[in-house]
């Protein structure tokens, strides 16, 4: 009996520090993605706040290449859709298999639904799918970058722009977007501001951050700007 004790407390003591091994590694990832390395920060486009509306940003983009992709939706399937496309292209699928660094954020947003011209000209609301970007490294342009081996892949310069901002934390949910697509629209609308075109929601964390530690954004494009 002693014997059989001493194995029940042994294989205890053996499953306890595995417990606490295990508790020690999260924890040492959390400490890890709340204070990051700066010599590890991931690269984000260049801008500038030009204004501020409470915890709104209104931010002027200088130019940028993105390399992106039209996938289905639903918005909530279209990331991990688009994902492994636009990996493999700046992974070494292209030209050259050139390697480009991971960026931030990669950005989705609705693609309207091209329509034929007409008369009249009527529209309605149909799946049109949507765009998800890979912003390339700095220096990288359309011109310079690698060509894509997968046709999907498209290349594109962004020009300069000015964007409204909000920027919240969590795991992707359509009411989470929903309500912080509001309050950036009504702050927007306040401003006396113009959106134009579809809302694009930013992302810049791995899949494995913590819904805490995670940094997501919508950003509206802004009428009449430079």
């Amino acid at each position: 009996m002693k014997l059989g004790h001493q194995r029940q407390n042994g294989a205890h003591s053996q499953k306890g520090r595995r417990l606490r091994l295990a508790l020690g590694a999260v924890w040492c990832s959390l400490a890890m993605f709340a204070f990051p390395m700066t010599s590890h920060a991931t690269e984000e486009p260049d801008y500038q706040v030009v204004q501020k509306l409470d915890d709104i940003e209104v931010r002027q983009y200088q130019t940028y290449a993105v390399a992106e992709v039209v996938v289905p939706g639903p918005a909530a399937d279209a990331g991990s859709a688009a994902f492994p496309i636009l990996a493999g292209y700046i992974f070494g699928k292209n030209k050259g298999e050139r390697k480009l660094a991971m960026t931030a954020p990669v950005t989705q947003a609705a693609e309207p639904v091209k329509l034929e011209m007409t008369a009249p000209v009527t529209q309605a609301a149909a799946p049109g799918g949507f765009r998800v970007q890979f912003v390339l490294p700095k220096g990288v342009t359309m011109a310079s970058a690698p060509e894509p081996l997968d046709a999907r892949v498209m290349l594109r310069d962004i020009a300069p722009s000015r964007v409204a901002v909000i920027r919240y934390s969590g795991f992707w949910s359509e009411g989470n977007y929903q309500q912080h697509l509001e309050k950036l629209q009504g702050a927007v609308r306040a401003a006396g501001l113009s959106a134009v075109g579809e809302p694009v929601y930013s992302r810049y964390n791995a899949p494995f951050t913590p819904w805490f530690l995670r940094r997501n954004e919508i950003w509206l494009h802004l009428a009449n700007t430079p």
